[in-house]
């Protein structure tokens, strides 16, 4: 069975493993079909993914086809195709009983925690399978990095024609964009990269300011006197976080999409003076993954856009690092087995 190993940071493989056992109780057995590329799989290439350890099988995006069921599993059968939601949870601690499952005390991610879906075969929880007869692979795998959007903009609660703003155009940024418009939020994108600015206003209809050199009182000018009431910050950037904390009105929320390694300073008194709001936001839930399956089916999230680039599994480690550089133009990558 071919694999894709990280097994260092910058030393990617692909190898042999043996195929997975028979899926045990509540288990189904997936042949991988297509999985997308993230920012979290970027960050552990580069070292930078404060959850990782190596060596380590990435891969959490995925669109499979199911191959076999375990005892009990009476909802899906062979040939089903599935969205993989990759956050196992225990479904005991204080989160998961109060359908917090995303931030489970003892939360596993597929590729991050354990080993993810960069390979042909997997064994997974039935019950972290989310099927569809209309979608492709493609637009399967491409829930759970839609999923992070939707859960962002889910803590973030945007009211109607409330002015919001999204620090980073990349693959996140872009799905907290897409759900803040779906919303009804007056959506601004923010991003120091021309062409993912442009790629931005020309998809989703939104307003982009380069990032370079703005100020609060620039940013208040460009929005009309008033800054934004709801921030996001999607860069996964130490300084950008920073900054970010500068960008909400008074009395507004920001909410972290990304993270970093480390600790973040800001300004007390100034937090403290405009009784701002911080969220942090991670992964998302069954709820958000089957309202995407719907969304996307009814024609109201367009995927089309999303995937700039393709590659087979044997070809992935020639091309990851040129994948990882803003100037190639990837929104997202797309392996397929």
């Amino acid at each position: 069975m071919q694999t894709l190993q990280l097994r260092q940071p910058g030393d990617l493989i692909c190898c042999d493993t043996p195929a997975p056992a028979a899926p045990a109780r509540g288990e189904a057995r997936v042949r991988v079909r297509c999985s997308g590329v993230c920012g979290t799989d970027q960050h552990a290439y580069a070292g930078r993914q404060p959850f990782f350890t190596y060596p380590r099988i990435p891969g959490h995006e995925l669109g499979v086809e199911v191959l076999a069921v375990g005892e009990g599993v009476t909802d899906l059968r062979p040939g089903d195709r599935c969205a993989v939601e990759p956050y196992l949870s225990c479904g005991r601690c204080i989160a998961c009983r109060k359908g917090k499952t995303n931030c489970c005390e003892t939360l596993q991610v597929l590729g991050v925690h354990v080993d993810g879906g960069w390979r042909e075969e997997i064994v997974v929880p039935a019950a972290k399978l989310h099927g569809s007869t209309r979608l492709s692979f493609e637009q399967l795998a491409l829930v759970e990095t839609l999923g992070i959007g939707a859960h962002a903009v889910a803590r973030g609660a945007p009211e109607a024609g409330e002015s919001a703003l999204v620090v980073g155009a990349g693959p996140i940024g872009l799905a907290v964009a897409q759900f803040a418009v779906e919303a009804g939020a007056k959506v601004t994108i923010l991003d120091v990269n021309d062409a993912r600015r442009a790629f931005a206003a020309s998809w989703l209809g939104v307003g982009t300011l380069d990032a370079r050199g703005l100020t609060p009182d620039r940013l208040r000018a460009e929005l009309g006197g008033e800054l934004p009431t709801l921030v996001f910050d999607a860069t996964g950037n130490p300084g950008s976080l920073r900054t970010a904390f500068d960008w909400p009105a008074p009395g507004g929320r920001l909410v972290f999409a990304s993270l970093v390694q480390g600790e973040i300073a800001f300004d007390d008194p100034n937090f403290h003076r405009r009784e701002l709001t911080l969220c942090a936001t991670r992964n998302s839930t069954a709820v958000e993954f089957r309202r995407i399956i719907a969304l996307i089916e009814s024609g109201r999230i367009d995927t089309k856009p999303w995937i700039t680039h393709r590659a087979r599994l044997p070809e992935v480690p020639a091309v990851f690092a040129q994948w990882t550089r803003p100037e190639t133009g990837v929104v997202k990558a797309m392996i397929e087995l």
